[in-house]
């Protein structure tokens, strides 16, 4: 039996699929079209998370492009977040700000995050992640009620309200609940 050079190269890909979807972009970062995931890259940064999650849910960085992120982190933009100071010594900001910009969602391989990356791509990079196109478009059927005059939910920015497995990088539909509404997806 021979084997050609093209299907040599498909089976090297598949069996090394799975070590190419831990780490977004590494030397074998060519194999992100056969090993895309679904969702986001889940944060896996002890520093990005203490510092982000300790005054709200430390979104991923596959949420927003690169562009965004180099807006939000920065020392002139930390000084002033959205009404609160946040800013953050040097070592701890270079750190933040390299996991943000290396799983940015126009750098990630999940499918989530290109989506997300194409909704931004040619206009002004978003600095919420509530106002990305393609975000805004997932949320358009929940009623102002559910959401706003919810008092367990306030918000589209406490994506963990209803999104419970929002923590592990997983936004999909079946997911979700909406607290105060239990028969929404029914």
């Amino acid at each position: 039996m021979r084997i050609n050079v093209k299907t040599m190269f498909l089976l090297a890909g598949l069996l090394c699929a799975p070590y190419a979807a831990q780490a977004e972009e590494t030397q074998w970062g060519w194999l992100g079209s056969f090993t895309r995931q679904k969702e986001v890259n889940p944060v896996n940064n002890k520093v990005y998370q203490e510092e982000c999650g300790s005054c709200h849910f430390a979104y991923q960085p596959g949420l927003l492009p690169s562009q965004s992120w180099e807006k939000l982190l920065n020392d002139k933009a930390l000084a002033d977040h959205f009404g609160d100071n946040a800013e953050l010594d040097a070592d701890t900001l270079k750190e933040v700000r390299a996991f943000a910009l290396e799983n940015a969602a126009d750098k990630s391989y999940y499918k989530r995050a290109r989506k997300i990356a194409k909704s931004t791509e040619g206009g002004e990079a978003p600095l919420r992640i509530t106002e990305v196109r393609y975000i805004k478009r997932k949320h358009n059927e929940i009623p102002e009620k559910m959401i706003k005059g919810n008092k367990d939910v306030k918000s589209l920015s406490y994506c963990d309200a209803c999104h419970t497995k929002a923590k592990d990088g997983m936004y999909d539909e079946d997911a979700v609940r909406i607290p105060n509404y239990p028969d929404w997806d029914d």
